[in-house]
């Protein structure tokens, strides 16, 4: 039977594992892209900045995913309440009291990140602050806690870094097609084959790429609202929290794609999810409901 420590458990193999077909993505990018404009230095450019990559994103993607949100510290003497909540929160859950972030923005939303619960931060929005009462705002913090017990806080931060230098390598390739560039590549009817074989995976490595996110985002929702709701006590205070976000549907001013994820709504609001359907980074928010108080109405 499952449990939070086999959770925590696979939580670790999937980062080593993402990190691995990272590592697999970005060489079989490089070695295309130096085939196409015939240069062997590109590919060992490629091998050798994705193992830096990897590094910066175990040791500094919480730091990436802070500043990429413009969050600052929120100190006790400025916010007190907040500072209570996360500090209680996290003696009942039995870990060390992560650092505190506000990020200036009208739209509620909350997020959790470091590679591990020593060199964690919870970061949360103005309009997060201004919109709860003190248990619905227990329940986003207890939910944001439990991320960082459950381990998946690295896996979730390494993808912002990972993923985004995937999409970034390939639309920077196909940029260079567009305007006329390879103009050393090889030719002949095998070469030419293996160059639409190039391009596709070219074209398909972003979406790879977002596959990912999808794989490890919405099932670490669905875990966090019900380690959040053990943590508290009380799963209606997430619940209603969850109803209010979803009413507000206030889009961020400044969304990430890279790190739309890590947020306990998509930042893109509510129209997103709906077009996005399978694709969206979130379950929908009437399917955490029910699973946390058995109805999506109060």
């Amino acid at each position: 039977m499952s449990t939070l420590y086999t959770q925590q458990s696979k939580n670790v193999h999937r980062t080593w594992l993402l990190m691995a077909v990272f590592l697999a993505v970005v060489i079989g990018l490089g070695y295309f892209i130096s085939y196409y404009y015939d240069s062997p230095g590109i590919l060992y450019f490629a091998i050798v900045f994705a193992l830096v990559m990897n590094v910066a994103g175990y040791w500094y993607s919480d730091k990436i995913a802070l500043a990429a949100s413009a969050a600052k510290p929120a100190s006790v003497a400025d916010y007190p309440d907040l500072n209570h909540i996360v500090e209680n929160l996290a003696i009942i859950a039995g870990l060390p009291k992560p650092s505190i972030y506000i990020i200036e923005d009208r739209s509620p939303n909350a997020f959790a990140t470091g590679r591990d619960a020593k060199h964690a931060a919870i970061a949360v929005t103005t309009g997060l602050l201004a919109m709860m009462n003190k248990t619905e705002l227990e329940g986003v913090i207890a939910h944001e806690m439990s991320h960082v017990g459950n381990r998946d806080i690295l896996l979730s931060t390494v993808v912002v870094v990972l993923v985004g230098f995937i999409a970034l390598i390939a639309n920077v390739f196909l940029r260079g097609m567009m305007f006329g560039g390879g103009r050393g590549r090889r030719e002949g009817e095998g070469n030419a084959i293996l160059m639409l074989v190039g391009i596709v995976f070219t074209v398909l490595s972003p979406v790879i790429a977002t596959l990912i996110q999808l794989a490890i985002s919405r099932k670490r929702e669905y875990l966090a609202d019900a380690s959040g709701a053990l943590l508290t006590r009380y799963p209606e205070g997430l619940a209603s929290a969850l109803r209010k976000i979803e009413a507000a549907n206030v889009p961020m001013r400044h969304p990430n794609t890279a790190t739309a994820h890590l947020f306990i709504s998509d930042p893109f609001g509510n129209l997103r999810r709906k077009a996005a359907g399978l694709f969206s980074t979130h379950p929908p928010v009437e399917d955490r409901i029910k699973a946390l108080v058995g109805t999506d109405r109060a």
